[in-house]
């Protein structure tokens, strides 16, 4: 019999490879005399060195599982060593952390178990007791297990605040290859199904005044990168569609690392860490700066991203006819696409105008990123750094100061945070 400490350091443990457990976007009103709570702004307080919330209290209800995925240290074939929670367990674990203020929510995946509506039904009876029977208002993220019944997605979609259905992979043959019990269609079925309760929630919210909200969050997915050879431009077609289909509020990339019990066939080469930052600054700018994923690859000379420059960067880069811009006329889109200028930025900028003309020490006083943007807009007193853009020397302006070799995301520019922030 393994005791909980014991339960808890394996399947905490064992729960640190799924990326996507941000915890953003979701409300949901405290019960009388209940715990916890979630707030518009999200409850992701913490990180850690590589930007990962640490939040939440982030568990698997097992490590045992019947599918046998090579890229997973959880897989059936896996010597590993293997426990299970009860849901109880679970529920107390999360309530005594909570009150401990060590943890501001639950994120609990699981190994599949029978099938996947047993599995469900377990990460559904976590839900349900904490909400029902500790009254718990706090944020729940649960792993919706692909191929689950739709009476199941709707079961777990009123308890939780997101459901995340995990792609793993952006084509089929790298999933006949890695993960032969998954399948794109089983998945992309669930997150479907996960879309329509969401819409169906949303109108009913029009005409019933008290109508229970279904997974505030909205739903997520990730996606493992660099386990087979498949390049960043199907990752980013992929990703871009499953924005389009089942309006996802996030795609996570997750760099593979071999360890000590993925499976020994896989390729031992550590995957780095700047080419999931780099997907992810792509990822915004198909999200949030209008550019399309075909936009993007076009650039591409090999399929995949240029670990030296960020890809808004490599596009001007390529464009530069389309420079330089003039930030006093220039569209809102067309100021998107300007290096170093962001969203919040660009609003500041158009609101600026309207009652003078931008100088180039107004753009300093905004802290927009000048080394980037400088060479490629035109003020009111005009801005000399353009005269380099027809230049076959701007290129050697952004070349990487830092050795090509793994770097811990906080080595980079911008940070994960920046990104955030939307400066790019």
């Amino acid at each position: 019999m393994i005791d909980l400490r014991t339960k808890l350091e394996i399947l905490a443990d064992a729960a640190k490879y799924d990326v996507s457990c941000a915890s953003s976007g979701s409300y949901r009103k405290r019960k009388e005399k209940g715990t916890g709570n979630t707030e518009g702004m999200g409850i992701c307080h913490s990180y850690t060195p590589d930007g990962r919330c640490i939040s939440l209290l982030k568990l698997l209800l097992t490590n045992i599982c019947i599918w046998d995925c090579s890229y997973c240290v959880n897989r059936r074939s896996s010597d590993i060593r293997r426990a299970r929670f009860r849901p109880q367990e679970i529920v107390d674990l999360t309530i005594n952390f909570y009150k401990r203020n060590y943890i501001e929510g639950l994120f609990l995946s699981s190994g599949i178990i029978r099938n996947a509506d047993h599995t469900m039904e377990l990460l559904i009876e976590v839900a349900r007791k904490l909400r029902e029977e500790e009254n718990f208002g706090g944020y729940i993220h649960l792993k919706a297990a692909p191929g689950a019944s739709a009476e199941l997605l709707q079961q777990a979609g009123i308890y939780a605040d997101r459901l995340s259905a995990n792609i793993e992979m952006p084509l089929q043959s790298d999933l006949d290859m890695l993960a032969p019990d998954k399948t794109l269609v089983e998945t992309e079925r669930t997150m479907k199904t996960i879309r329509h309760k969401i819409d169906e929630s949303r109108d009913a919210a029009k005409h019933q005044k008290h109508s229970s909200p279904f997974v505030p969050g909205g739903q997520s997915t990730q996606i493992v990168v660099g386990a087979t050879a498949t390049k960043d431009s199907s990752i980013l077609i992929k990703a871009e569609s499953l924005y389009r289909e089942y309006r996802l509020r996030r795609v996570y990339y997750s760099a593979f690392s071999p360890a000590h019990f993925t499976d020994p066939q896989l390729s031992k080469t550590l995957v780095p860490t700047i080419r999931e930052h780099r997907l992810y600054e792509a990822d915004w700018l198909v999200r949030h700066y209008g550019f399309s994923a075909d936009e993007i690859i076009a650039t591409l000379d090999d399929g995949n991203l240029d670990l030296e420059k960020d890809p808004k960067l490599a596009w001007a880069l390529k464009h530069r006819e389309m420079f330089p811009v003039d930030v006093n006329r220039a569209s809102r889109s067309m100021m998107l696409r300007v290096p170093g200028i962001g969203v919040k930025n660009v609003d500041r900028i158009i609101k600026m105008r309207r009652h003078r003309q931008v100088r180039f020490e107004d753009l300093v006083r905004l802290r927009i990123s000048m080394n980037r943007a400088k060479w490629f807009i035109k003020t009111a007193d005009h801005n000399a750094f353009v005269l380099e853009l027809d230049s076959e020397r701007l290129e050697t302006q952004f070349e990487a100061k830092h050795p090509n070799h793994q770097l811990s995301l906080f080595d980079l520019t911008p940070s994960p945070l920046t990104v955030i922030a939307g400066e790019i």
